[in-house]
């Protein structure tokens, strides 16, 4: 430093370096310390036992703080009260152990991410679709009791499946064959909000006859076809309109649903119809009756997807599920072979199938006359009710013992 700067007052000093070799001091202490040293020497299988048993030590503490219990049976007696379903209870109850935890672990650290597995038992989830109570629902008829439940379970079957899709894709089912009453889910609710007291009834041209539990407006678009439908089929209970990217693929393609699987054979006869999202006038209508015929039970709309139909919830359900199959299969095999002209097509007329005729004469002492998809959609609504969900499906045969006992895991990811 030169006199001139020191006589000016100005004094410059080299950067001090205490606070670095306080922080590298602190820093080889800890990496000295004996609890440091230990945990080197582990061998990664016994360090990720030992976070583990951290891990299981902080959630009993959580599980048996008096605190926490306090505020789970709160939460609960809340819930009840309000009559909110179950799916809700379970994201307050996850937050509040996941605010729990965290508020005991400190702060948070990308670096130390583990899982926390809770595993809840005798606490079965409860999504009632059979909501029907109260006294505006006492002269509603069995058999449209039933009908709103089994279609409920079905909307909800598959928003589990994955085939929800918001645009005019709806199931609709006939519940009155003289007055053509038809229910069906209102504009605006998903999939997964459907019970048997939100659907609306509507006549044939889509007016209005009961709002059900909603005050939701009816998509008059999204339910032309299922009308028209109905209008040239008698023998049309339940109608399905499904648009996933597998069925719209095989939609956009000119060789359509080819018989290249046993899923495609089962389909029967298949109809096709240049379908442009909307029956504008009664000249489409009529053409896609005519399309229809007197038989098939799947109708193809060109790049919207397909219909599927049948005399009951479960025979309409029958052909969906072994449509979807058939063109899963279909999209595989062409993205394999690559082209149609390298792929093995089935003679139909060559080949057996299972009967999807309706069973007739005498059945033996102990056997359930089933109709088509009946047993297999029993099968589901078992699912169903084992996963918590109330269906009110009336079964045929007797539930299998020990399938009405429902444990529930969940785990929760948290990083920390």
């Amino acid at each position: 430093m030169s006199a001139g700067d020191e006589e000016g007052g100005l004094r410059i000093r080299p950067p001090s370096s205490l606070n670095v070799k306080k922080v590298y001091s602190e820093s080889a202490e800890e990496l000295q310390s004996p609890e440091a040293l230990r945990s080197n020497a582990m061998s990664p299988d016994l360090r990720q036992d030992f976070n583990m048993m951290e891990q299981r030590k902080r959630v009993t503490q959580i599980l048996q703080s008096p605190d926490f219990k306090d505020e789970l049976e709160c939460m609960v007696k809340e819930q009840c009260s309000k009559g909110s379903n179950s799916s809700g209870l379970l994201g307050h109850i996850a937050h509040l152990i996941i605010s729990n935890t965290l508020s005991n672990t400190g702060v948070y650290s990308p670096s130390s991410e583990y899982r926390l597995s809770l595993t809840l038992y005798t606490f079965p989830l409860k999504i009632i679709l059979n909501d029907l109570c109260g006294v505006e629902w006492f002269s509603c008829s069995k058999a449209e009791r039933q009908g709103r439940c089994k279609l409920a379970c079905l909307y909800r079957l598959l928003d589990l499946y994955g085939n929800a899709h918001f645009p005019i894709t709806y199931i609709t089912l006939r519940i009155n064959k003289e007055q053509d009453h038809i229910l069906i889910l209102p504009k605006g609710l998903s999939f997964s909000e459907a019970t048997a007291a939100s659907l609306v009834k509507v006549n044939l041209i889509g007016e209005v006859v009961d709002q059900g539990a909603t005050a939701l407006p009816v998509d008059v678009l999204g339910f032309k076809p299922h009308s028209a439908v109905y209008s040239a089929r008698p023998d049309a209970k339940c109608v399905i309109h499904t648009y996933t990217p597998t069925t719209a693929a095989v939609s956009s393609m000119k060789c359509g649903i080819l018989p290249i699987s046993h899923e495609a054979l089962l389909l029967g006869e298949v109809s096709y119809f240049s379908y442009h999202g909307d029956l504008a006038n009664e000249q489409e209508k009529m053409e896609l009756q005519k399309a229809l015929g007197p038989t098939a039970k799947v109708l193809v709309l060109r790049n919207q997807g397909l219909l599927t139909f049948g005399e009951t919830i479960e025979e309409a359900f029958h052909y969906l599920y072994h449509s979807h199959q058939a063109c899963e299969i279909q999209v595989s095999a062409l993205l394999c072979a690559g082209g149609v002209d390298n792929l093995c097509v089935l003679d139909r007329a060559s080949l057996k199938t299972a009967p999807t005729k309706k069973p007739s004469g005498q059945m033996p002492d102990g056997q359930i006359r089933w109709r088509v998809g009946e047993a297999e959609f029993e099968s589901l609504m078992r699912m169903l009710d084992n996963l918590g969900y109330r269906t009110g499906y009336t079964f045929k045969q007797e539930k299998i013992a020990g399938s009405n006992h429902c444990q529930i895991k969940m785990c929760f990811r948290i990083f920390l």
